[in-house]
């Protein structure tokens, strides 16, 4: 089953979405609805990832992270491994 809207097509088959990925990755990000479909059911849709709204912030982690003391010791039962 293949919906028609606008004259571009917005449903794809599982093999037909596999030979055309890079098109459909390509529509996606233009902003048409991409869905794949398996056994004329929707499966997914493909759409581009949001934009962060703030920039990075270099360091922002810090003093949040710690290393678990002894991390870099190896597990008595992983000796014989090293």
């Amino acid at each position: 089953m293949v919906i028609m809207s606008d004259r571009r097509k917005r449903e794809f088959n599982v093999a037909e979405a596999k030979a055309k990925f890079s098109s459909l990755v390509r529509k996606a990000i233009a902003g048409e609805d991409v869905i794949i479909m398996k056994d004329n059911k929707p499966l997914v849709r493909l759409v581009p990832l949001e934009k962060s709204k703030r920039p990075r912030k270099p360091g922002s982690a810090k003093g949040r992270v710690r290393i678990a003391p002894g991390f870099e010791e190896t597990p008595p039962d992983f000796k014989d491994y090293r």
